[in-house]
């Protein structure tokens, strides 16, 4: 048992972390842009705080005590193209997706002193072009890329970075494309993710068993669509 912090934590991927982490008997720390839910689990702590906001990140994190896992779930997707972006779309995309990353982590790290594991989200977009996803494919690349480096930077620490880059998984943000009976047919397992599958993986890289030599690493899951 330990304390996890969860970014994005009001649905999808992120929500299900957060389940994954309560049927532990973990303490979680969620954090989303979205208000409290009517009814917290027992063991979760909510609070509406945005990713880009160093500061606000930093007051939600000043009870948490010691923390012994991070999933920086949170993010955004808009399309773009050359034609299409604006500095206010760039802005939006890489300051959420790459900036909150940051942002989380060095506000976390701090409170790691048993040392611990970060699991940054980052997506099969980081490695294969999705047409229409100009900025949002970069901003999955960064991920990766500070996923690495972060990862050397924590180890002497005792803090292990990872990634996790998912395809297409049934979330609302995903549904609402209208999309996904395509995507599942164009996928060779034949089906799309559920949130908890992906959950899961957050659990064993934060495990300090058999993940415990897993490091600097970002592993694809998308049920054979992308290999690399």
């Amino acid at each position: 048992m330990g304390t996890a912090v969860v970014t994005g934590a009001g649905s999808g991927m992120g929500q299900a972390t957060v389940q994954r982490f309560l049927e532990a008997d973990w303490t979680v720390v969620g954090i989303d842009v979205s208000p409290a839910p009517r009814v917290l689990p027992d063991g979760l702590r909510w609070h509406e705080a945005d990713v880009r906001d160093r500061d606000a990140i930093d007051a939600a994190l000043s009870g948490a005590g010691t923390i012994d896992a991070v999933a920086n779930v949170a993010g955004v997707y808009p399309p773009t193209t050359l034609e299409t972006y604006t500095d206010a779309t760039f802005r939006l995309i890489f300051d959420i997706n790459v900036l909150g990353v940051l942002n989380v982590t060095a506000a976390c790290v701090p409170h790691m002193e048993r040392g611990g594991s970060i699991v940054n989200f980052a997506s099969v977009d980081a490695f294969t072009v999705s047409p229409g996803q100009l900025l949002y494919g970069a901003s999955k690349a960064a991920v990766v890329m500070l996923t690495k480096a972060l990862a050397l930077e924590l180890a002497p620490r005792g803090i292990r970075v990872n990634g996790i880059a998912p395809g297409w998984v049934n979330t609302p943000g995903n549904a609402a494309t209208g999309r996904m009976a395509a995507a599942a047919a164009s996928i060779p397992v034949g089906r799309v993710a559920e949130p908890a599958e992906i959950a899961e993986w957050v659990w064993l890289l934060t495990g300090a068993g058999v993940a415990g030599f897993v490091d600097g690493e970002t592993i694809v899951i998308s049920g054979a669509d992308v290999l690399r």
